[in-house]
């Protein structure tokens, strides 16, 4: 199954230590406006190589990450590691301090066909050209995807609590979440890392861009390569690995917000009627209460109004038989056919591509886009369940684009993997048993 590596990281040099909540960044799809302002202004925080501005900003990228290596900015670490990285955090109305405990590994960028690295959810192709972009030029990695692996034993946490207790970082980023970094580097344990996931099938949970953009790298390397052998390092991609076992992974809702949709409100609501139930709401402040525990409900907002739609229950059985019966009690899914196919006139296969689908994680953000006519409409979605993102990667399917918010995000910045051969090479057999 999947073959996994310590990683050889690069790391912000021993003198910034102190400065690593001013280095560190969130990822893109995560931070506002002026949170990027910010970030940017600081010439060396770690966003100038994982989003890079300008005209040409792949080449940007790889310019500054060689000028942060001469100047020692970067520096890489003599030996490789596993990097444990623990995530302390409250959600609203929790009394208690949640951790959600993984770890990071250099991972094969396995595609899909070889069903060893699980997708659940759909990409959106730009994003994905310009990952590849980016890798092509750097040959570097400034922030891990998220995987998940299945271990109801939790072999690993015994080591994992022992190296956190004495951390490279210990920082607070920029939603509260205090980020705790510590490495293994003993052979013996770094062997069972490596022998737990060889028996695992990984599950993406989030970074889909990012992991699709390191398997369109490999492909094109290995076409090049007549000598490939599939050990090379173009062949690796940085992960954050958790346990899927673990009761403390969160998973928040992702609306959709809609632009340039030339209905009024009546024929919105007209074509709605045609598939769910409406009830308009007096306070939007009601939407996410009164969807959270209904099949297939939403919250809709338009304007100043609020309503809760509900899919008619016969109206599932029109579902085409090209989606299974696996995907039926998928809220995006019915979403995504009834009202953005079937209604709007977006195909299942062009929303990926549409621009006139925006994602949105805060409601009151979705209702000032509306209330300004930034947006025509938003539709407010809620959480998906654990079990559901599980039989969905393992049924081999997938739902739409941005169907699931893993909270806390990782940060960018902690650490860097270069899949540069010169400076990823090393004996890794040693920790092959």
């Amino acid at each position: 199954m999947a073959e996994i590596l310590p990683i050889k990281a690069f790391r912000y040099h021993e003198k910034y230590k102190n400065q690593m909540e001013e280095l560190t960044s969130p990822l893109f799809d995560v931070v506002s406006t002026k949170q990027r302002e910010a970030l940017y202004a600081n010439p060396i925080n770690s966003i100038h190589l994982s989003v890079p501005q300008g005209s040409q900003p792949a080449q940007r990228a790889k310019q500054l990450m060689d000028k942060w290596k001469r100047e020692k900015v970067l520096v890489q670490d003599l030996e490789p590691g596993i990097y444990v990285y623990y995530q302390y955090f409250r959600m609203p109305g929790q009394e208690g301090e949640t951790c959600r405990k993984g770890f990071i590994a250099q991972i094969k960028a396995y595609d899909w066909e070889e069903n060893v690295v699980l997708r659940h959810e759909n990409t959106i192709a730009k994003s994905v050209n310009d990952r590849v972009e980016l890798l092509k030029h750097t040959k570097f990695q400034s922030s891990a995807t998220h995987g998940l692996y299945e271990d109801d034993a939790h072999t690993l946490e015994s080591y994992m609590d022992q190296a956190i207790t004495n951390p490279l970082y210990d920082i607070e980023d920029y939603q509260g979440v205090r980020e705790v970094l510590a490495v293994i580097r003993d052979k013996e344990t770094i062997c069972e890392f490596v022998k737990l996931l060889s028996e695992k099938q990984v599950i993406l949970a989030d970074g889909h861009h990012r992991y699709e953009g390191a398997i369109a790298f490999r492909k094109e390397m290995m076409a090049s390569n007549p000598s490939h052998t599939g050990d090379e390092a173009y062949n690796f991609h940085m992960m954050y690995l958790t346990n899927a076992s673990d009761k403390n992974l969160k998973i928040l809702p992702t609306h959709r917000v809609f632009t340039g949709i030339d209905l009024s409100s009546k024929e919105l609501l007209e074509k709605i009627e045609a598939y769910f139930i409406i009830r308009q709401l007096n306070d939007v402040d009601e939407i996410e209460e009164l969807i959270l525990h209904k099949k297939w409900a939403f919250g809709l907002m338009m304007g100043e109004e609020a309503y809760k739609i509900r899919l008619k229950p016969e109206c599932i059985q029109e579902l085409p038989t090209s989606i299974p019966a696996v995907l039926h009690d998928v809220d995006l899914i019915v979403l995504h056919y009834y009202l953005i196919e079937k209604v709007l006139g977006i195909p299942m296969a062009k929303q990926r591509f549409s621009d006139e689908i925006n994602y949105e994680r805060n409601l009151r953000k979705c209702l000032a886009k509306v209330v300004s006519k930034e947006a025509s409409f938003a539709v407010i979605t809620k959480d998906i369940a654990m079990r559901q993102v599980l039989e969905v990667c393992k049924s081999g399917h997938t739902m739409p684009q941005k169907s699931t918010y893993f909270y806390p995000k990782t940060l960018s910045g902690l650490l860097f993997a270069s899949i540069e051969e010169d400076e990823f090479k090393f004996s890794y057999d040693m920790f092959k048993k």
